[in-house]
């Protein structure tokens, strides 16, 4: 039997906002902080992963010791930069408020899904609006972050919709892994670096234009 569509779920970072270069400015800091050079190498490699694993990929990118009070002085210095960086109007990324209002619209269940802490994830709400959203989960309410399926899993759970039902949009090799291990459909809109081909994921140059049509492909492309 062909799944119904249920639900659209939504990544932040990259996806609905152009955020990423505002981490870009609070990571590339923390790596002179600790003593080191940031490079677009390493800096690749940290988009879209988890706050705890980010951290843990730039101490071992520098190769800084990971001691447990150095981790910790990390992400203090880490949310307080980005806080600073986060207040206020957020740009959006091209075509995602028209998608967000499409599905909102639609009557379908929507989730933001994302590995940003509560906190600042917050931020990111003031600029989107909330009403967009039935629910949101953030990395930090779920055992482990993105590549892992559970900020999916748990989104699907609180909106009480079956995975293989969802539309998971995002922008990072890293969310686009947890979104199909989660049972998820894809929607793959790259923003600051390349997500490589893989079955069952469809790719987009941008959400202008976003269609609800594009969506039930997407949910039927399902590998």
């Amino acid at each position: 039997m062909t799944a119904r569509l249920a639900a659209v779920l939504w990544d932040m970072d990259g996806t609905l906002l152009d955020s990423e270069k505002l981490w870009d400015i609070g990571v590339r800091e923390l790596a002179v902080e600790l003593g080191g050079v940031m490079t677009d190498e390493l800096r690749h490699a940290l988009i879209g992963a988890s706050g705890p694993n980010a951290l843990r990929l730039l101490f071992t990118g520098l190769g800084v010791d990971p001691t447990a009070e150095a981790i910790l002085a990390a992400g203090r210095f880490l949310e307080v930069r980005v806080t600073e960086l986060m207040t206020g109007p957020i740009p959006w990324r091209p075509g995602a408020k028209d998608a967000l209002a499409l599905v909102r619209t639609s009557g379908l269940s929507s989730a933001l899904v994302t590995n940003t802490k509560r906190s600042l994830t917050e931020f990111g709400l003031d600029t989107l609006g909330r009403d967009y959203f039935d629910v949101s989960v953030c990395g930090d309410e779920v055992p482990e972050g993105k590549p892992e399926p559970d900020v999916y899993l748990r989104a699907a759970e609180l909106l009480g919709v079956d995975p293989k039902e969802c539309v998971a949009v995002e922008d990072s090799p890293t969310g686009a892994m947890a979104a199909q291990a989660a049972g998820c459909a894809v929607i793959v809109v790259p923003c600051e670096i390349a997500v490589p081909p893989a079955p069952g994921r469809i790719f987009r140059e941008s959400l202008t234009g976003l269609s609800l049509s594009d969506l039930k492909h997407a949910l039927h492309a399902r590998i």
